[in-house]
């Protein structure tokens, strides 16, 4: 594994940022962020810039999120150890490392095969898999593992998924990104009941929308 000590060292420069500059204090998500090697994630011609905080393209015309959006999605989850943890959107795996490395049982699901394959690959390299990884719909969820003490939605969706919210266990809460395409509103619900949820608003971002089950 090419994790050279020029590559720790911006990682902990970049660990740094997000602590003083985005506002990062939950220090578990700090401590996973800085183990996580970014740049394996993407492709070699991207590596130089692995560990600024920038959106890059990776397969299926899909992008890897900002390195502050991945933070503060993590960040909201307010994820405990050896919580289980539902993932939508594997993407290349780079956030489902970081919640492995946080020590959760993640479950994952993700809707290109290209980066369903690729990141099963990279998270095997890396030691860092999570319990079950899955190509399909995330619109519909894991039902078969369910109920999740927290999910996680990596890609913006036009409505509320309310099956994922189905599979939520009560007293757990679901980061999503909702809106339309060109920007989405981050929100962060907390199941109080099984028909009772808390809203919060996090701020506008701008993911890769979230693809149903269309060409499986």
């Amino acid at each position: 594994m090419n994790d050279s000590f020029l590559h720790k060292g911006k990682r902990k420069i970049l660990v740094e940022y997000l602590r003083e500059k985005i506002g990062i204090s939950d220090e578990n998500v700090l401590k996973a962020m800085n183990e996580v090697p970014r740049h394996l994630f993407l492709e070699s011609i991207f590596e130089d810039f692995a560990y600024e905080d920038r959106a890059f393209p990776i397969l299926a015309k899909q992008t890897i999120s900002h390195p502050s959006t991945v933070a503060e999605q993590t960040e909201l989850l307010e994820l405990k150890e050896k919580e289980k943890v539902l993932e939508i959107g594997t993407g290349s795996g780079y956030q489902t490392a970081v919640l492995v490395a946080m020590n959760a049982s993640v479950y994952t699901v993700e809707r290109q095969k290209d980066l369903h394959d690729f990141a099963h690959k990279k998270l095997r390299e890396l030691h860092l898999r999570p319990k079950f990884q899955s190509f399909g719909d995330g619109f519909a969820g894991l039902p078969t593992f369910a109920p999740f003490d927290k999910i996680l939605v990596t890609c913006g969706a036009e409505i509320l998924p309310t099956e994922l919210l189905h599979q939520l266990k009560v007293g757990g809460k679901l980061v999503i990104p909702m809106g339309p395409t060109h920007e989405q509103i981050l929100y962060r619900f907390t199941k109080k009941s099984d028909k009772e949820f808390e809203k919060e608003e996090f701020g506008t971002y701008k993911f890769v929308p979230m693809l149903g089950d269309t060409n499986l």
